[in-house]
């Protein structure tokens, strides 16, 4: 092991089973050499900042990407185990499922596609932008020294492009599909947890719900305000000749709903909206069966979301639990905001982007690793002092009253130079004061441009 605080070290040879005992002399480098390095993460610069700058068998730690024998997933599982253990220990397990784009360019890059960017896009502009387009499951909880809800990426997989797989031959799998699987296995590793698994409104499908509520998870998502909704069918008289019946009468949509002057609204107040501390809304809620022509049927609990003081538009939730409150709904789906934090959080911070594999198994390792390298800098952040983890980088012009993960990340690579650099002699018979001499990572870190 490279020298690190010993509460370090026990979470970093967590991952240890992954490997063989060759690669992990090599694999252990990339973590502790990705959350050091400033600017672009490549393997180049990890091997700079953790002094091996010199070390001529330098193709073996760019083997652990492109070409080792180890398990993403399985290292998923590990993950996914620490975060519950550390944050989520009882109650339900929440958890975000979304896709991010990423912008990537070359012709050696074979699953990248073009997609729309919704980022820069809106309702009257379309932007295109060419990338490699990625799935993540993230576990969403709070996290006690930074007062908010954070979401931290677990399970990562790659959705290659249709034409892509039409040019290698193989079944393109949509994004509910990869979905699906995600969330599937997570159910696979926790069997005795309750989970829920938020999601926008492109999960919002009855595949995928009917998917969701046959292994046993709540899945909460938007719901489009025409959507056909039904009563549930009525009992079956006995003796009828025929197939049975799977809807009732049809409801009215609930944009009429909305507009209704006989519509129940109740006044609650949600705490994390959107990243601010407490606000007030008004909600109706009631029971319904979605249904569309050759689809499962789905029945569902819809929660319409009005502002009273018309701050934002009225929008309308569904959850596959027909008994879960409304509230709770409502107060489970705006922890969705972390997740875009997270996605700008590893790109300014994480080096997302930044890498330049070319190799299709390399491309498939890197960015997964680096989403869940927020996680594991989260992990080690919760192990320090809490006067090294209260550290914020404030100023007179930006006052910031919580840490943020970049003060995390600050305070976890202070523990890190500290204990590689600053250590004292281990011999007690050193009396003399050495001559200071700059290390070589100092140097690369702080002289270089970014």
């Amino acid at each position: 092991m490279p020298d690190l605080p010993a509460r370090f070290a026990g979470l970093i040879l967590a991952f240890a089973p992954l490997f063989v005992h060759r690669s992990w002399r090599h694999a252990q480098l990339l973590p502790i050499g990705a959350i050091l390095t400033p600017g672009r993460r490549t393997v180049a610069s990890a091997l700079r900042i953790m002094g091996r700058a010199q070390d001529r068998r330098f193709v073996n730690v760019h083997r652990i990407l492109n070409r080792a024998a180890w398990s993403p997933r399985a290292g998923g599982r590990i993950l996914l185990g620490l975060l519950i253990a550390a944050f989520a220990p009882r109650g339900p397990v929440v958890m975000a499922l979304d896709d991010t784009i990423e912008r990537r360019r070359g012709k050696r890059i074979a699953a990248k596609g073009i997609y729309r960017d919704p980022v820069r896009s809106s309702d009257s502009h379309v932007v295109k932008a060419s990338g490699l387009r990625w799935i993540s499951l993230m576990l969403l909880a709070p996290i006690p020294w930074a007062g908010r809800i954070w979401a931290l990426p677990f399970l990562t997989a790659l959705v290659p492009s249709e034409r892509a797989c039409q040019e290698r031959g193989r079944r393109h799998k949509p994004l509910l599909d990869v979905g699906r699987q995600l969330a599937l296995q997570a159910r696979r590793w926790l069997p005795g947890r309750d989970l829920v698994v938020v999601g926008d409104g492109s999960f919002s499908a009855l595949l995928f719900l009917d998917a969701m509520r046959r292994a046993r998870i709540t899945a909460i998502t938007r719901l489009r305000l025409d959507a056909a909704l039904y009563e549930p069918a009525p009992p079956r008289p006995s003796g009828t000749i025929g197939r049975p019946r799977t809807k009732g009468a049809r409801l009215p949509t609930l944009a009429a709903t909305l507009v209704a002057k006989d519509t129940r609204w109740h006044a609650v107040v949600v705490s994390g909206w959107y990243g601010s501390a407490q606000r007030g809304i008004e909600v109706a809620s009631g029971t319904a069966v979605w249904r569309h022509g050759g689809m499962p049927v789905v029945p569902i609990r819809w929660v319409l979301v009005r502002d009273p003081a018309h701050r934002f538009e009225a929008q309308a939730l569904l959850c596959t639990d027909l008994a879960c409150d409304p509230t709770q709904i409502v107060s489970w789906f705006v922890r969705r905001w972390s997740v875009e934090v997270t996605f700008q959080e590893v790109r300014a911070h994480l080096g997302v982007e930044t890498q330049r594999q070319w190799s299709d198994t390399a491309v498939a390792r890197t960015t997964p690793s680096l989403l869940a390298l927020f996680s594991i800098v989260t992990l080690l952040a919760a192990r320090l002092l809490a006067r090294q983890r209260q550290r914020i980088a404030a100023a007179a012009w930006y006052p910031k009253p919580r840490p943020t993960f970049a003060d995390a990340l600050a305070a976890v690579r202070c523990a890190i130079w500290r204990e590689r650099t600053l250590a004292t002699s281990p011999r007690r018979r050193a009396r003399t004061k050495p001559c200071f001499r700059l290390p070589a990572p100092w140097a690369y870190a702080l002289f270089h441009a970014a």
